[in-house]
């Protein structure tokens, strides 16, 4: 199956530009093309908001076309997939049967292969952990031909290289993972209404016990006493006999062409978040509500990306680790807020003690924080520069999979386990990430 996909794709935040060849693989035992003087990336859908999907100058291998489910046990809830499948069509196979996944992101068009190589995490991480924590096992083609079946008893190593390894490790030719039983489709939702930061930390730290899925929506211009008001979601899958399994249903609306860039401004932003704040007139709602508006809100509205005009956007997403208290990330709302460049997208949540077995993952226990801001030069990478300062005094990090602007030193200070990472990067791939963050590479 080949998408209407462009042979020069970009990533999801459409920033950088970059310039590459595409290379389409057919079938999971195949060999890797030979190329010749050019680095290789595994390329799924795009999904990943910088650079690191991105191979400038180099060759893409379009994993899209593996695109076969190879088993599902419906009794023990094991899938196997080609890693070029995506979270929207597993989830329509096993949805029906009972299953759902054991760790989703904030979409679900991302390939089973993408979700391994970015160990991704979401809503559930402080009692789950990231994705890597649910696979079974997989297969890794590298570039001397060698097909190493990776599990943490076989290749362990090479296991936890390539989980959040970047793609760098090889080849995912496919996966298998560990799903979580469900009774029905829904979600029994709360929703809190935060006054400001405090609050938030308040309702995580009493939520973790009792739900499964947290997190909280904020308001990025918020200042003063309002600082870091928003609304907290939390929820458990529903145990109502009378609902059913339904399967989403595809994306009805469709961004049709590149937004101007005067439409996202700060008034605009500004509109925005206050009647999404104030939309909710009661302290605590509860509701039912079907899993995929809960976990894929954005999904509903195909291309959203182009609300940001040509110029794309970029998401920052750093974490604060609990040992630094909560003063930096009071002092990374009033940095955003004083600078007039708030996202109307606006994530808070916190992450617990389950550890993934990736060696260079992201999360680790502390509060992360994501939003999403236009591409306006020098201005916002200025901000960013003092937004990465805080992070960096707090012993933070930022996220690889979110990031086109990490400086490298900070990338060696955020990850200090790349040196013992860099022994399992395949000679013959590399990325656009990479090569800015670790020069040489």
């Amino acid at each position: 199956m080949h998408e209407k996909l462009s042979d020069n794709p970009e990533s999801w935040g459409r920033y950088p530009r970059c310039g590459s060849e595409s290379r389409w693989l057919e079938r999971v035992d195949a060999a890797l093309p030979a190329v010749t003087g050019k680095k290789l990336l595994p390329f799924g859908l795009g999904r990943s908001y910088g650079d690191c999907c991105l191979n400038d100058g180099g060759v893409l291998l379009r994993t899209r076309t593996l695109n076969r489910i190879l088993s599902f046990d419906r009794a023990k809830g094991v899938l196997r997939s080609e890693a070029g499948v995506s979270l929207d069509e597993i989830l329509k196979v096993i949805v029906p049967a009972g299953w759902f996944l054991p760790v989703s992101p904030g979409t679900k068009y991302i390939t089973l292969g993408g979700a391994i190589a970015n160990d991704v995490h979401g809503k559930n991480h402080h009692v789950a952990g990231t994705f890597g924590c649910h696979v079974n096992q997989f297969e890794l083609l590298r570039s001397d031909g060698q097909r190493l079946l990776c599990s943490k008893e076989e290749n362990p190593e090479w296991f936890n290289a390539t989980i959040g390894g970047l793609g760098l490790t090889g080849l995912i030719t496919w996966g298998e993972i560990r799903l979580k039983p469900i009774q029905n489709a829904f979600i029994s939702l709360e929703t809190v209404k935060l006054r400001n930061l405090e609050d938030f930390l308040e309702v995580s730290a009493a939520s973790d016990s009792t739900f499964e899925y947290t997190v909280a929506w904020f308001d990025g211009l918020a200042s003063g006493c309002n600082l870091g008001r928003g609304i907290f979601m939390r929820g458990n899958h529903a145990i109502d006999p009378s609902l059913n399994l339904e399967v989403h249903s595809d994306p009805g609306l469709q961004m049709p062409f590149d937004a101007p860039n005067f439409l996202l401004n700060n008034l605009s932003i500004k509109a925005f978040n206050f009647c999404y704040y104030h939309r909710q007139q009661r302290a605590v709602k509860k509701s039912k509500t079907h899993y995929n508006p809960f976990f894929y809100p954005l999904d509903s509205i195909g291309r959203w990306n182009r609300i940001y005009g040509k110029r794309g956007f970029f998401q920052y997403q750093c974490l604060i680790p609990f040992s630094a208290g909560r003063e930096p990330v009071r002092k990374i709302l009033s940095i955003i807020s004083a600078s007039n460049q708030g996202s109307f997208l606006g994530v808070i949540k916190t992450f617990g003690s389950v550890s993934s077995p990736g060696l260079i993952s992201f999360p680790r226990p502390g509060i992360t924080l994501a939003l999403d801001f236009s591409n306006n030069g020098s201005r916002t990478l200025g901000l960013f520069r003092n937004l990465d300062r805080i992070v960096r005094e707090a012993r933070g990090r930022l996220y690889p999979a979110k990031d086109a602007c990490m400086r490298a030193e900070d990338f060696r200070s955020f990850y200090p386990q790349w040196e013992e990472f860099g022994k399992f990067i395949d000679p013959a791939f590399s990325s656009s990430f990479v090569r800015r963050v670790v020069p040489g590479r």
